[in-house]
């Protein structure tokens, strides 16, 4: 009865323990997915710093990228030490369900000793046989013969509940050592992280050194950038509203603001609306270096920025693709921002601006993830960057809220 009670709490523990440990790994999982990102992210966002140092002109553009860099580093450091921890949480859990097998399995093999010892003396007493020709009546014999059945069963129980537990012990010993294996090479990996992270906040400093001496000049700079994005909104804004337009003239409407939608074209919206947050990106690799909305320069504190979508460096020679299925409506060239695509999926807009080279035209029905031009690079930075930006109408939406984890 004693090694039952023992049993049953033990199964408890382990059975709570598999669920907690399920859940951990889940979390455990999407920490490594994430780790993996921002390292991802990182090496990217090094590569075109890379590429780009020799053509960088702008001592304020240097310092917006390692700004990045470091903001992103921080992200690293902070995941993987979560990771760390998450994996010492479990290497204690393991070390105490490693302790309570151990006492099971010691309890098992004592009783167990002693179930041989005592069928040893039993034997040596009296034979089976005797045991059960002695008995006053059938009915006694065969409940005899019963008992002796169920008790050699026993034993056969007990020895393969010995051997599952010692290869369970064997398991968790397993996991324990590369759970603490794991978790070394996540705190040296850390090490060597926040080493790169101080040289960057050293080459930051620097750098800032040199902006706070100016910061007149670069306040100056940050505005006449500010009115040239100011100036390829406005053409784009003209642009949307006058393809609401254009569009709503061929099917007889004479509305400006708002697209008239055929049936196929609320199905098109709707189905654009439901995928809110799970759109690709419209490179296949690059970084958001300047984000949706109003808000304070990331150096330049008096200086103020505003975007009506996103700004996205790629590869050089990195293409646009396109986030959902739709029709192009327009195709531009605009003044400081080369070409821009308008791809119209009902009542939302898809605008890919800053684009070298074109491979659709108005009119082209386009398929999710289909390229629709070759982004230009900055001869001055050596940048390329792509300028996206979704409308629903005439109302700008935020991209963030729109493309996977953006």
């Amino acid at each position: 009865m004693r090694m039952k009670k023992f049993t049953h709490i033990f199964l408890l523990f382990i059975t709570f323990g598999l669920s907690h440990g399920l859940y951990a790994q889940t979390n455990r999982e999407t920490l490594e997915k994430k780790r993996l990102e921002l390292r991802n992210e990182i090496r990217k966002i090094n590569e075109l710093r890379s590429s780009n140092k020799q053509k960088e002109k702008s001592v304020l553009t240097q310092v917006e990228d390692l700004n990045q860099q470091i903001k992103q580093t921080e992200n690293l450091i902070n995941v993987t030490d979560q990771q760390a921890n998450l994996l010492t949480q479990e290497i204690n859990e393991n070390s105490q369900k490693i302790s309570a097998l151990r006492k099971e399995l010691q309890q098992l093999k004592d009783d167990y000793a002693g179930m041989i010892q005592k069928s040893y003396k039993s034997k040596s007493q009296q034979s089976r046989i005797m045991f059960l020709l002695s008995s006053e009546n059938f009915l006694q014999a065969y409940k005899r013969l019963q008992y002796m059945k169920q008790y050699t069963n026993y034993r056969k129980e007990q020895g393969e509940q010995i051997r599952s537990r010692t290869e369970d012990l064997q398991r968790l010993n397993k996991n324990l050592a590369n759970q603490k294996q794991e978790k070394e090479k996540l705190i040296a990996e850390n090490r060597n992280t926040r080493q790169q992270l101080e040289e960057n906040r050293k080459a930051q400093q620097a750098l800032m050194a040199t902006i706070n001496e100016k910061e007149g000049q670069f306040a100056a700079q940050i505005k006449e950038r500010q009115q040239e994005i100011n100036r390829i909104d406005q053409q784009i804004e003209e642009m949307v509203r006058a393809s609401i337009a254009k569009a709503n003239e061929e099917s007889g409407s004479t509305s400006r603001d708002v697209f008239e939608l055929t049936p196929a074209a609320k199905a098109l919206a709707a189905d654009f609306a439901n995928n809110k947050g799970k759109l690709p990106w419209p490179v296949r690799s690059g970084v958001v270096t300047m984000s949706f909305g109003q808000h304070r320069h990331p150096i330049v504190q008096t200086a103020i920025i505003n975007n009506n979508g996103v700004n996205i460096d790629t590869d050089p020679g990195g293409k646009a693709r396109a986030v959902f299925n739709g029709t192009v409506s327009e195709v531009q060239l605009l003044k400081g921002a080369n070409k821009a695509v308008m791809v119209r999926h009902g009542d939302y807009i898809t605008i890919y601006d800053n684009l070298d080279e074109v491979y659709v035209k108005r009119g082209d029905v386009v398929s999710t993830e289909q390229e629709i031009g070759e982004v230009a690079t900055n001869r001055t930075t050596g940048k390329t960057t792509l300028h996206f930006l979704i409308f629903k109408n005439t109302q700008k939406m935020n991209p963030a809220d729109w493309i996977y984890q953006m």
